[in-house]
């Protein structure tokens, strides 16, 4: 991994896990694109599903993006002119594409800058509660029969505390969720929600739209 601390991004290969990202930046106050959670298929598979559990728009935070397409092109966002879609932005389609356009090689993150940073969880009632502070991260998790509520936020100390002091519960610890999936990460019933999906062991990929299947046919 290439960290660019000044200019506030990280290069990072498609197969790196997420906390080893955030062992990469530790002791910087700046953060990834997602929460301290481990996923299946690592920067990769955080890409191709959309990101996890964020309350912003996540294609933004993706600086660049090289990636292999199902028929074996390489294709850098940005920097390569390809037939049928010239000047076309790669990165905002790719992500959350759930492989249809192909697998990630490498990432170009934005990197936040925070002071400070809080990981807590509480019991979750069945629906996510509108927040004040409004957490960067916000998701609930199904653990030994009971859901809980996890919320992930850093920024100034003072907004940080204020939103410790809201949200209450108690302080979590980086978690690893492969385990819960051990047929892969996709959409349906299952032990883990965010604000976009419930994600199921082995769950389906959603359906594409038209203009997706034309330009994964175009690359």
């Amino acid at each position: 991994m290439e960290l660019h601390a000044a200019d506030q991004y990280l290069v990072a290969p498609g197969e790196a896990g997420l906390l080893s990202v955030y062992e990469r930046l530790s002791g910087t106050r700046l953060y990834p694109p997602f929460p301290p959670v481990e996923l299946p298929g690592g920067v990769g598979g955080l890409l191709e599903r959309g990101g996890f559990g964020q309350t912003f728009f996540f294609p933004a935070e993706v600086l660049g993006l090289t990636f292999k397409t199902p028929k074996g092109r390489v294709v850098r966002a940005g920097g390569v002119v390809v037939k049928n879609v010239q000047g076309y932005d790669l990165v905002r389609p790719f992500v959350g594409s759930f492989g249809l356009l192909g697998k990630v090689l490498e990432v170009v993150f934005r990197l936040r800058p925070g002071q400070a940073s809080v990981f807590l969880k509480r019991p979750f009632t069945g629906e996510f509660p509108e927040l004040t502070p409004h957490p960067r991260f916000l998701f609930a998790l199904l653990e030994e029969g009971r859901w809980w509520l996890y919320a992930f936020h850093f920024g100034h100390e003072k907004e940080v505390a204020r939103f410790q002091e809201a949200f209450g519960g108690e302080e979590a610890r980086p978690l690893d969720l492969r385990p819960l999936f051990p047929q892969g990460m996709g959409v349906g019933e299952g032990p883990l929600k965010d604000l976009r999906f419930s994600w199921a062991d082995g769950g389906r990929a959603p359906e594409p739209p038209e203009a997706f299947r034309k330009l994964a046919e175009a690359l």
